[in-house]
């Protein structure tokens, strides 16, 4: 199924540009501090403009995340470290962002669903993104691929999804959501979680689960 509509594509773009990086960076960098302004200073009307979220989900996260960003709310630090300790360490990460942490037996960093990807890439003339060495299959630089997909490559965008995406980000989202305890990232998971079921839902897309090891 490959027919999609611009208005389809930008949508997951937005979505992709939008969360992506917000996974990817810590909350103190300057690569996403005008992000987070922006989300300090979202209405209500926000929730119910959001693409491809059931409604509910939607406004669910969207107080989730206004709660985490108040003024009167845990400090930045308190965002930074919860942050770290979920995605970054050095100690034990809660919720490791990399696909193949999951999916691969030995659940570590640059397995099979990181090659996967990589082969995958390869073969259809896609560069790889250039941060610091980071493993493909990590949730932040996947929904930036996402976005660079359904803009410059739309007809892989149902292959990218049902192959490499969504195989495994619903199972990392649900641990974010069980870990967080801080409300932004709470917000976060479930907003991303819930949009990128609706676009499994929109795209029609049978996707397999494989087995996860963690």
């Amino acid at each position: 199924m490959h027919d999609m509509s611009e208005e389809t594509r930008e949508a997951v773009a937005f979505v992709g540009e939008t969360l992506g990086p917000l996974f990817l960076y810590e909350p103190t960098d300057a690569a996403v501090l005008p992000m987070y302004e922006a989300l300090r200073s979202l209405d209500s009307a926000a929730a119910s403009e959001w693409p491809f979220a059931a409604p509910a989900d939607a406004q669910h996260a969207f107080e989730l995340i206004e709660r985490g960003l108040e003024p009167t709310a845990a400090d930045d630090d308190e965002l930074l470290w919860e942050f770290r300790r979920l995605f970054v360490g050095p100690m034990k990460k809660a919720a490791p962002p990399w696909g193949s942490v999951y999916t691969d037996r030995e659940c570590v960093i640059f397995g099979l669903t990181t090659l996967d990807l990589r082969q995958w890439m390869r073969r259809n003339g896609i560069s790889r993104p250039d941060h610091d060495g980071e493993p493909e299959d990590h949730i932040g630089l996947m929904l930036l691929l996402m976005a660079w997909i359904a803009r410059e490559r739309p007809e892989l965008l149902d292959e990218y999804l049902t192959e490499h995406l969504l195989t495994w980000a619903p199972h990392f989202l649900d641990i974010v959501e069980r870990e967080a305890q801080h409300p932004f990232l709470e917000g976060l998971a479930c907003l991303t979680h819930s949009s990128l079921q609706g676009m499994q839902e929109v795209r029609n897309l049978d996707v397999t689960v494989p087995h996860f090891y963690r």
